[in-house]
């Protein structure tokens, strides 16, 4: 592993490191370096882990929050019922760009999240634990050497998943683990139950990358002293995900309820023209509340907003916030899965008023639209993509209300576009338009309506668009019927 060519995430701690201690002095711990800066693990029996989670309060960190303790007892109580083992699925397929947390543990302390897995295996008899990562990550590399380098409680193996912003929803992991199509499953199921919704049919016990370590924290420290630490209703640390213009984003670890202007100043970072807190699911917080605002689920709540996976990024006054908000709001949309109403119509819709807003080419009855179809949106969806999207898309329009009327009014609000959220690489299929060909048939959009809109004169809105997987059946009858030979499917080279 010292060879190994690996890209690890640089870590910072508000007060004394728990997730992140040994990292000042380790790139990343092997088992050696994890059993001196950690004491023994201890061997609680199922009855005993369960009460230590209940105690801590332990709850999911991939955004939902939802509690361990409640989670774990349905799936071994689906596990008497069927007579079946449980499965344990540690999910690192991280696949929001602002993100890096989960990256960072699989990359620089595996043995920590391994260890909390191994709790849970030995405690509740697990058949098996899977580790999701995605594809091209450095947990690839480091999970696998992790694994070989202790003793487990039963067979454990390393899934590699596509990194799409999908991959990490509990039901596409579960989904790919099980080598089918890795997209939410259609129909809702719990992981807990089995059946359809379980690692082969298994009663399945999946938590975050960052909940497994922070139960092996638990177990080591006790209640009291993980409680010593962070709010009475939510205790202990979090880890977040700092991004900065031009640079790497930092992983900080805080205690639970600390305020964002300190984190924000540690990083060299102010509030700017707002802040984003919770990802590309979360919500924007106006600068005049952000500094003050408490990282804790319930504090942010109270403000409109979410902790979700911890997710933040602080927008400079020199950038277009509604630019900014188009680009994300168009690779979200394409990121979709494509299985329901507000995926197949509503985000790519709303996308391209965002995009047209930020051109200020779009009437106000257009956004009016938009608003009402993100709305239509939030818990509407066939997972939890399209309420996350609207979430940030609609808190975007609320506290960069001045933008939006600059806009609306006239030539904007003449502030270039900085790319400052960050982005992956293009790696799906764009529709171009040759505009020296283009005479505004219209068929196109017929063929590929959720592609292609066509502007008030009868051409398409944009020259340039992004095809998701379950549009490219479409997107090449436009291209293959258009009557002036306008339209290209291309992809990265």
């Amino acid at each position: 592993m010292k060879n190994a060519p690996l890209k690890l995430p640089e870590v910072r701690w508000v007060d004394p490191g728990r997730l992140t201690a040994g990292l000042d002095r380790h790139q990343r711990m092997d088992l050696s370096a994890h059993t001196r800066v950690h004491p023994p693990l201890p061997e609680p029996d199922q009855e005993d882990l369960l009460a230590l989670a209940e105690a801590v309060g332990l709850s999911g960190r991939g955004g939902a929050g939802f509690p361990f303790a409640r989670k774990a007892r349905a799936t071994l109580a689906a596990a008497d019922r069927t007579g079946t083992a449980p499965v344990i699925v540690v999910n690192g397929a991280e696949g929001e760009p602002a993100s890096a947390k989960d990256k960072m543990l699989l990359a620089r302390v595996p043995h920590l999240v391994l260890d909390g897995a191994c709790l849970a295996a030995a405690a509740f008899d697990a058949e098996e634990i899977v580790i999701g990562v995605a594809a091209g990550s450095p947990g690839e590399i480091s999970v696998p050497a992790a694994l070989a380098e202790r003793e487990l409680p039963c067979p454990a193996r390393t899934v590699s998943l596509p990194e799409r912003f999908v991959s990490g929803e509990s039901g596409a992991l579960i989904r790919g683990i099980n080598g089918l199509p890795v997209t939410p499953a259609l129909l809702k199921t719990r992981a807990a139950d089995g059946a359809a919704g379980g690692v082969r049919r298994r009663p399945t016990l999946l938590s975050n990358a960052e909940t497994w370590a922070q139960l092996a924290l638990a177990a080591r420290l006790g209640p009291d002293a993980y409680t010593a630490v962070g709010t009475a209703a939510e205790p202990g640390t979090i880890l977040l995900t700092v991004n900065r213009p031009g640079a790497d984003p930092l992983v900080v670890e805080v205690p639970t309820g600390t305020q964002l202007g300190p984190v924000l100043d540690a990083c060299g970072l102010q509030p700017g023209a707002g802040v984003l807190v919770g990802g590309y699911h979360g919500a924007w917080l106006h600068p005049s509340v952000a500094a003050d605002a408490p990282l804790s689920r319930a504090g942010l709540a109270a403000l409109g907003g979410t902790l979700g996976a911890g997710a933040i990024i602080a927008l400079p006054d020199d950038t277009c916030p509604l630019g900014e908000t188009a680009q994300v709001a168009a690779w979200l949309a394409a990121e979709s899965a494509g299985q329901c109403g507000p995926c197949k119509r509503g985000l790519p819709e709303a996308a391209e008023a965002l995009a047209m807003l930020a051109a200020s080419a779009v009437e106000p009855a257009v956004l009016e639209d938009a608003r009402r179809a993100l709305g239509a949106a939030q818990a509407g969806g066939a997972c939890s993509h399209p309420d996350g999207t609207a979430r940030f898309l609609l808190t975007a329009l609320d506290v960069f209300s001045e933008d939006v009327d600059a806009h609306l009014s006239g030539p904007g609000c003449g502030r270039g576009v900085r790319g400052v959220l960050p982005l992956p690489l293009a790696k799906g299929a764009r529709l171009e338009v040759d505009w020296s060909r283009c005479t505004g048939h219209g068929l196109c959009a017929v063929l590929a309506p959720g592609v292609i809109r066509l502007g008030p004169h009868g051409y398409p809105t944009s020259a340039t668009i992004p095809v998701a997987p379950w549009q490219e059946h479409d997107a090449r009858r436009a291209v293959n019927q258009c009557p002036a030979l306008a339209m290209r499917l291309r992809r990265p080279v």
